[in-house]
């Protein structure tokens, strides 16, 4: 049986790593990673089907995936405020 100390420790490591967590969902290395894949990905994809401008072509798609995966605060926040009223 674990002793009070270690299941206090316990949970303050694992706040810590749900901390950690959201704060790399809002970072801006994340956002920087999904653009530079998704470009990638979009342009050798565009290359395989034989496009005349990939790289071009691929800025679009890549700048507008990586919109939608931004946290829209004021929206989120509605969508809260919503359920905590139920």
């Amino acid at each position: 049986m674990k002793t009070i100390e270690e299941r206090i420790d316990a949970l303050e490591k694992r706040n810590k790593r749900v901390e950690l967590d959201k704060t790399w969902e809002s970072s801006l290395e994340r956002r920087l990673a999904i653009l530079i894949m998704t470009y990638v990905i979009i342009g050798i994809f565009l290359i395989l089907i034989g496009n005349s401008n990939p790289w071009i072509n691929a800025i679009v798609p890549s700048i507008g995936f990586t919109l939608s995966t931004l946290t829209l605060r004021w929206l989120k926040q509605i969508w809260i405020n919503a359920q905590l009223k139920d």
